[in-house]
């Protein structure tokens, strides 16, 4: 029913150890497309042999790249963007099918809630790398720890329907390797019309927070923030604090609002002007002052 759409950076560990919870733990059948970097530790061979679909770089070519080119073999209407270091816990594609068809429009960005063991939604130690995972006390108690449905959303894994996923034209590519490309993914969502930006509760994801394609030592890290800026004229934190109304890090950890429904304009109020005034500050030293203040 989706298409589960990673890019991976020879992580063949992690790789296995998604793709084993995707086949333990959903109810539906799904499309699980790759985008393989390099893959000099075994993952070419490992996805050959068992006849997954993937598109394919000699090096490194960054997040928003290598998940635009496994978008393009998706057949699906639907758009699951995962991490290649997660672990999908029981009941999260039934979760999804049921929240598609109670909202009734394809304008959405739904997302699921993070177990990591120091920061995510959700704080609950079962293992930091694939050598000591415990998947047996996860699958214990990942449903035994209350949370809610929460506003605002920008975090993976999180589903687009097609359609809007070829409106806006996917990830934008000057945010390669990948910071800034979230919030900049649900700036374009937002000026396509999309209102509904909901993080499920139930549709839990273990996440081992560390390890993914864009905190490879041997890619250089984009400066994300800035390239906002300049493109938007307003900050990320901005975008999340006033148009989405979404969740702040506290000490790692990730803290949300409940759900409350579709999202309206931003509220212009004295608040809202004086981060904005910030944000415009920063971009006259950036763009005239050819100062990184960032």
């Amino acid at each position: 029913m989706f298409s589960i759409i990673i890019p991976t950076f020879n992580n063949l560990n992690y790789v296995k150890i998604l793709l084993s919870s995707l086949k333990k733990n959903s109810s539906l059948s799904h499309e699980i497309i790759f985008h393989v970097n390099e893959g000099s530790d075994g993952t070419l061979d490992y996805l050959n042999k068992n006849n997954f679909k993937y598109t394919f770089s000699k090096n490194n070519v960054g997040l928003c790249t290598a998940t635009n080119l496994a978008v393009s073999k998706a057949s699906t209407k639907y758009i699951l963007y995962s991490h290649d270091d997660m672990y999908f816990c029981p009941g999260w594609d039934n979760v999804l099918e049921n929240e598609i068809k109670n909202l009734q429009t394809n304008a959405y960005y739904i997302s699921g809630t993070m177990i990591e063991k120091n920061g995510g939604h959700i704080q609950l130690d079962c293992g930091s790398n694939f050598k000591d995972f415990d998947e047996k006390k996860l699958l214990n108690k990942f449903n035994k720890i209350d949370y809610f449905d929460y506003q605002g959303t920008h975090w993976a894994p999180h589903l687009i329907h097609k359609d809007y996923w070829d409106k806006i034209g996917g990830f934008s590519e000057e945010f390669n390797p990948g910071i800034g490309s979230d919030p900049d993914l649900n700036m374009k969502l937002w000026n396509a019309g999309v209102r509904i930006f909901k993080g499920l509760s139930n549709f839990r994801v273990y996440h081992f927070g560390s390890i993914v394609l864009r905190k490879k030592k041997n890619f250089k890290r984009n400066n994300g923030s800035k390239t906002f800026l300049i493109k938007w004229g307003v900050s990320p934190s901005f975008f999340v604090k006033h148009f989405l109304k979404g969740g702040v890090f506290k000490q790692g950890k990730i803290i949300c609002k409940k759900f409350d429904g579709v999202l309206d304009e931003p509220n212009k109020n004295i608040f809202f002007i004086i981060d904005l005034i910030f944000c415009k500050a920063k971009l006259i030293f950036l763009k005239y002052l050819n100062l990184n203040c960032i």
